[in-house]
């Protein structure tokens, strides 16, 4: 037994077999795709096998609150562009006060979070813990970092 098995839940597939899924969640604003947000989102999919990627769009107003700006596109726009990408097994909209009620809903067993990121992190284990939720929290690595963030590509343009 490995230390994720404690992690890894019982979901009845289509054909009503038992099988095992590790929901993956991970979180980002997505203000068009980019190489970098592709190879995330391969990352976290790719992190252990037989896994449900989940993508958590973050809200317009969550966006200006940590970037100090509103994304270019809104966040539905945002979100139907994300679930184009087949990688990818659920898109779901973050809170806009609570950034925790939607983590619990989806449950996920395993959060991916991007090299940079730092909002909503300090604590996050410990809130999903008082929520009954065990997760294994894991950082990915950055792909080409200086060359794949969204606020450099726009000024590039």
């Amino acid at each position: 037994m490995n230390s994720l098995s404690i992690y890894l839940p019982h979901i009845m597939s289509k054909k009503g077999v038992d099988t095992k899924k590790t929901r993956v969640m991970v979180f980002g604003t997505f203000d068009g795709l980019h190489q970098g947000h592709i190879n995330f989102f391969e990352q976290a999919k790719n992190f252990i096998k037989n896994s449900v990627l989940i993508v958590s769009i973050a809200r317009d107003k969550n966006v200006l609150k940590i970037k100090g700006e509103y994304p270019a596109k809104n966040e539905l726009e945002r979100m139907a562009l994300v679930k184009k990408c087949k990688l990818i097994d659920r898109v779901v909209l973050s809170g806009i006060k609570n950034h925790l009620s939607h983590i619990v809903k989806m449950r996920p067993d395993i959060i991916a979070l991007g090299y940079d990121q730092k909002a909503y992190v300090k604590n996050l284990k410990k809130d999903l813990k008082n929520k009954g939720i065990l997760i294994k929290i894991i950082r990915l690595k950055s792909y080409k970092g200086k060359t794949y963030k969204n606020h450099l590509l726009k000024t590039k343009r």
